[in-house]
């Protein structure tokens, strides 16, 4: 019950604060952004969250082998990573840059590109930072000289470490940060170097898609439309003039505030431009965590129908969100304890958006447990079986539909001449590979990668089934 009292309190707080309910207007259709690989070919993008153990390691890198990666391509097929990355890590002392730290963190992304994994580097915060507290005990992100509490509590005894974004100390930090003290006007620029400088190491590393700017983001005193339109957006401004300065090439990705719109509340993020020569490359990338799940419940007969309507509401309001920011869309969290009863139903049901809309997604997280694809002895929880589906990882086209059963597939898109279409085929229902409706396919069984070579203009329809 406290947990779902801080839950409808923050959700209060981020209507009263400006906040509006999902518009009457019919949402827009999905299609035509698409995130692009180099060749042009629409991505989609199916992978996990690398990882929370990065959260509290010293030196915030993840616990996970090149094994681990084999093995989670060879059980599910993933192609993306979302890459945690921390600014404490980043820039350990004010206008000084680890690189060797940099250098680690691209030691991981080899390991993911020769795979040919995409990886998207993830600026991660929760509470702000670890130095909240004397002893570290919550928080992670933010340096430690970034960090100012100006004397005011933070309570360690809390019901859950998301009741900690309602303490007064961390409230302060937040708020220095965005400097709506008006005392702290270096932090936001800090900010923004930091990323300029990761930008600067992997620019022209060729597994690197881009950067998630902010894990998150909580605007402290100020909330709703104000925050996202206020202080959030000036630091989106200055973090793309940064990165653009070094990296004209990389998508960038952006997430709403994430109190409500995590559970189908509308964003009022604003459209930002693109300083780069040719189609801009931003990217929304919001979370989704059902606000019926997260106030506790299952997914299953007793709430399964309100969780699913709140799923609708998230997906309208992304959908007008990444309208009016003219920006292709990527699931960047969404995950639950498998153990729960309904869990797995409600990954497939999330695929399903995910295919309805046309994007890609990362699941939260790929740390062994229970919310996680393997458990703390190795073995495969029921996400493993939930998430290897049929999927195309790169479409030769815009993408119109796709659709996926356990034994078939079905991709429409109109070709645009881009390149093959390259679909990932699970062992379990397609254990020999599969036959196409129509084009030239050639089969990689190590890879389980059916690449389709189609007529390069007008629409097609590929429908995969088991050979």
């Amino acid at each position: 019950m406290k947990r779902a009292r801080w839950i409808v309190s923050l959700a209060a707080l981020a209507v009263l604060a400006g906040g509006v309910v999902a518009a009457t207007r019919g949402a827009p259709e999905p299609g035509g952004r698409f995130i692009t690989d180099e060749q042009g070919r629409a991505l989609i993008l199916r992978g996990f969250n690398t990882a929370g153990s990065t959260k509290g390691a010293p030196d915030t890198l993840p616990e996970l082998t090149e094994a681990d990666i084999d093995r989670e391509y060879r059980d599910m097929g993933t192609n993306f990573v979302r890459f945690l990355i921390m600014w404490r890590a980043v820039e350990p002392q004010p206008g000084t840059y680890d690189m060797k730290y940099l250098d680690k963190v691209a030691e991981w992304v080899r390991w993911y590109g020769e795979r040919g994994y995409h990886v998207m580097l993830d600026m991660h915060q929760d509470l702000w930072g670890n130095a909240i507290t004397p002893t570290g005990a919550a928080g992670n992100g933010a340096p430690a000289w970034a960090t100012h509490l100006d004397g005011l509590p933070v309570d360690t005894d809390q019901p859950t470490w998301e009741t900690f974004y309602l303490e007064p100390g961390v409230i302060r930090a937040f708020d220095h940060f965005w400097n709506t003290t008006g005392e702290h006007p270096e932090l936001m620029d800090h900010y923004a170097k930091a990323w300029k400088a990761v930008a600067a190491r992997f620019k022209d590393d060729p597994a690197v898609l881009g950067y998630d700017l902010m894990n998150e983001p909580w605007g402290g005193s100020v909330q709703g439309p104000r925050f996202e339109t206020g202080p959030l957006a000036a630091l989106y401004r200055a973090t793309i003039a940064e990165i653009r300065s070094v990296d004209p090439d990389g998508w960038i990705f952006l997430e709403p505030q994430a109190v409500g719109v995590n559970w189908g509340l509308p964003s009022a993020l604003p459209y930002f431009d693109d300083p780069r020569n040719g189609p801009p490359r931003i990217a929304f990338a919001p979370h989704l965590y059902p606000l019926p799940l997260d106030l506790g419940d299952d997914y299953t007969a007793d709430s399964k129908e309100w969780t699913d309507r709140t799923i609708g509401w998230w997906r309208d309001n992304v959908l007008r969100t990444a309208d009016r920011l003219d920006a292709p869309i990527l699931l960047g969290e969404f995950g639950l304890d498998m153990t729960r009863p309904g869990a797995a139903d409600l990954v497939g049901q999330v695929v399903r958006l995910g295919e309805g809309m046309g994007t890609g997604m990362a699941y939260w997280s790929r740390d062994p447990g229970s919310w996680g694809p393997y458990d703390e002895k190795g073995a495969a929880t029921p996400l493993v079986a939930a998430y290897a589906r049929p999927y195309p990882r790169a479409i030769g086209g815009v993408p119109v539909d796709i659709r996926s059963e356990a034994r078939s597939l079905t991709v429409t898109f109109d070709a645009n001449g881009t390149g093959p279409t390259e679909i990932y085929l699970p062992a379990a229902g397609f254990p020999d590979g599969g036959r196409v409706s129509e084009g030239e396919a050639t089969w990689d069984a190590a890879r389980r990668v059916l690449t389709v070579r189609t007529r390069t203009s007008g629409r097609v329809t590929l429908t995969i089934t088991p050979a």
